[in-house]
């Protein structure tokens, strides 16, 4: 049985539908990936999930029963996390404190932080997806970007989440911080979590994900499982291939004669076509 499933989920602003009649299921130890361009519908989609936003339509289910989460601290509460591109840390603080941010643990009857069992909670946690950060007082902007990215999903993990939300965790990364994210991904999936990974990067989806579903202006235009698609099927979906193929076709037939080189351009030396 699915964790988490949308069953033809819509979301209308007023007379704009951001969704329409959306479904997936996100599975225990599965990577989800939700691939899309911009303007798809991955981020209303990742607000409905996260409690943020509402549904209009349709149904969201988790272990099969009907839900409706009231905000994303209700969604976290049942074990839906989302670790947004932003992070949502503080990067002026300790390691430690953003592991804890909101939830941090106390002691005494004058209820003092209980520093030293954040230290070494926070430590275990981030050795456990195959990090260690040797001093855990420096500050979190301090660590690189993928680094930052594995604190985040170590600290959902940790507070109980069965399904993470991972928004667009590569977007901004190079090529070497992209593989650690997507390590850590890997493990979040082996230790038997849900996992819905937000992108717009076909090679990085294939990397990882078990099931993909690929949006086009607010509907779900692929769904398959990893054995149904190779990479470049995937590719050429998310880029839009018969738009590709039609715009190839289009530039091919051009009249080489009103084609322009840019560096002529460059130099003035001659007008543009039909000037």
């Amino acid at each position: 049985m699915s964790i988490l499933s949308l069953e033809n989920v819509g979301k209308s602003y007023g007379n704009v539908h951001a969704l329409r009649d959306v479904s997936l299921s996100v599975r225990q130890g599965e990577v989800t990936c939700v691939l899309g361009d911009n303007g798809a519908g991955k981020s209303t989609l990742i607000k409905i999930v996260s409690g943020l936003h509402p549904h209009t339509s349709g149904s969201l289910l988790l272990d099969g029963s009907p839900v409706s989460f009231g905000s994303p601290r209700d969604a976290q509460s049942q074990g839906i996390a989302t670790v947004y591109q932003d992070l949502a840390l503080a990067p002026l603080m300790s390691v430690w404190r953003n592991f804890f941010l909101g939830n941090e643990l106390r002691k005494g009857f004058l209820r003092t932080l209980d520093i030293a069992s954040m230290k070494r909670i926070c430590a275990e946690e981030l050795s456990k997806m195959g990090i260690v950060i040797p001093d855990l007082d420096r500050p979190v902007a301090s660590l690189s970007g993928g680094q930052r990215q594995c604190v985040a999903i170590a600290r959902a993990i940790y507070f109980g989440a069965r399904v993470i939300i991972l928004d667009e965790p590569t977007a901004a990364l190079g090529v070497k911080q992209s593989g650690v994210v997507l390590r850590y991904v890997v493990k979040a999936r082996d230790a038997g979590l849900g996992v819905i990974f937000i992108t717009h990067n076909p090679h990085h989806a294939y990397l990882v994900g078990n099931h993909f579903v690929i949006l086009k202006l607010g509907r779900v235009v692929l769904d398959a499982h990893r054995d149904e698609l190779t990479l470049d099927q995937l590719a050429a979906e998310m880029a839009g291939g018969d738009e590709l193929a039609e715009l190839s076709h289009e530039l091919r037939g051009a009249d080489p004669a009103k084609v322009v080189s840019p560096s002529v351009v460059e130099r003035g030396s001659v007008e543009a076509p039909g000037s």
